[in-house]
This record gives structure tokens, sequence and C-alpha cells, in this order.
């Protein structure tokens, strides 16, 4: 059931959990998440990258992918389809593609530009009946070009950004994308907990959760994140069941080579690893 992720992140916050925003990089990534979701009874965001989006043939086909998959698996739970990381003008591509949700990524702009470009975008995804993300501070690494040393957000353009009428918004704490050196000092919880008492009621978005110990991803959900994402964990578990395949030489027996073959331990590595996200973010049940 295609919808915008609002109503869902209010119900997390309220309920002291978090919703699971999960990329999607092509149809077998697609089908795991949405069954794994459907089979625990939980809300799901499937987020698309621009580089993601322009790998599976622009977001025109990744909608309609989508939109075609949740009816023909008749997935009842709720399911927003969300561009992750944009840019101004990636939000309108997704707005016209048909795309649930938004993320503007005006994090790297400075505070005036990203307040200005968030209010117009507010404006229209709302009378659409979108969702909108903002972001603030930087989140650490490399994502379709955009680098970051990690700066962490100040509250006080977190507020300015909340009062905008966004519906979700990521801030930067000290989280990475990509895996985490063995150095990584932690999640920032001071500069969270000042976040939220600045925004209030506002649902706040941990990004890069690959690699963030349990007890403080939960501990996060506890200071007001309703949305966790996660995309290089599967990756990952994606990889390594594929590579396992191949070196047992699955693929040379009858008709391993088969892409559906082939492709089918990777899909069901990135099932287990969502249904164990999901467990952790307390969303299992919630739909």
């Amino acid at each position: 059931m295609l919808v915008n992720a609002a109503e869902m992140l209010k119900e997390a916050k309220k309920g002291h959990y978090a919703v699971g925003h999960f990329n999607i990089n092509n149809l077998e990534w697609t089908k795991s998440i949405l069954l794994t979701a459907e089979e625990l009874k939980s809300p799901v965001i499937l987020g698309v990258s621009e580089g993601a989006g322009k790998y599976m043939a622009g977001f025109d086909t990744v909608a309609a992918m989508v939109k075609a998959m949740d009816k023909s698996l008749g997935i009842t739970v709720p399911v927003a389809l969300h561009l992750d990381h944009g840019t101004y003008e990636g939000c309108y591509k997704c707005i016209k593609a048909g795309f649930t949700s938004i993320m503007y990524d005006g994090s790297h702009d400075d505070i005036e530009t990203n307040v200005n470009h968030t209010k117009e975008l507010v404006a229209i995804a709302h009378h659409l009946g979108l969702s909108i993300e903002a972001e603030v501070g930087g989140i650490g690494g490399e994502e379709d070009g955009v680098v970051s040393m990690g700066e962490c957000a100040d509250p006080e353009e977190c507020e300015r950004i909340a009062n905008l009428g966004v519906d979700m918004l990521a801030a930067g704490i000290g989280n990475i994308h990509g895996v985490y050196p063995e150095n990584w000092p932690g999640l920032r919880f001071d500069v969270l907990d000042a976040i939220q008492q600045k925004t209030g009621d506002m649902p706040l978005v941990l990004h890069g959760g690959t690699g963030i110990p349990d007890d403080m991803v939960k501990k996060a959900i506890t200071l007001g994140v309703s949305k966790v994402n996660v995309n290089t964990e599967c990756q990952l578990v994606f990889a390594e069941a594929t590579r396992k395949y191949i070196e047992a030489g699955k693929d040379k027996e009858g008709k391993g080579f088969d892409p559906r073959k082939l492709l089918a331990p990777g899909a069901e590595a990135i099932k287990g690893k969502v249904k164990e996200k999901m467990e952790l973010f307390g969303s299992v049940g919630k739909a």
C-alpha cells in the first residue's frame, strides 16, 4: 500500500520505535524488502538515491516498478517510495515520476539556501500529498558524489528547518555513510538530545545505519529518531551470499548460472538483514 511517510513516522515517534528506510538497487532488492515488511507487518520506506535511480533507468522506471510490485505482491502494509539525499532538481524529477516522499539535502549549501529551497519544496510536496525530509549538518563519508566530514548539526538551524513544516529531519550527529572505521567515536547523543528539545514532536532521521552498535540505535530512538536508513549492510550481505554461491561452484551446477538462481542467495540474505533491522527498530507488528 503506497503512502507518504508522514503518518507512519508520527506513529513511530509516539510509539517510541523507528521505521526502517532500506535503499533499493534493483528488482530483487525491492521484492525482498517488500515481502519481509509484509511478513512482519511492518511499515517500510524504500529509499532511492539519485545514483540508484539513474542505474535503474530513471525515476519513472523505479516508480512504475514499485507501484506494480506493490500491487502484484498484494502488499497491505504502508510503503513509502522516498528519494534519498535528493538535489533540488532531483526532488522535482521524483515528484513528477510519482514518488510518495522526497528528501531535499541542502546540508552542503549555506543555511539560507537550504531554508529557501526547503520552504519551496515543502509547499509543493504537501500540496501534492507527499512527505518531505530535510537535512542539517553533515553525514560523514560520500553519498552520490556529496562528501562530508560529518559535521554535527546546529540545533538552532535544525529548529529553523523544522519550523518550515518538513515531515522528518535528518541531522548530523557523528553518523557516517558506508562502513564505520575502527576508531569511530560514536554518536553524539548530547547533540541529538539538544536537537530533539528544539524540534519537539518532529520525527528525526538517523542516516548511516550500517555498523552503528545496536545499543546506540536503541538509545537514538529514545531521543526522537523515528527513521533509520540502511543500505551498506544490505549490500554487504548480498555480496557475501553471492560470493559463497559462486565460490561453491553452484553457478556451474545444472542451470545455476540462471540469474534467478544466481541472485536468489543474495535476495534471501537481504530478507534476513531487513528482518533483523525491523526487529531492532521495533517496527514489527506496527502496520
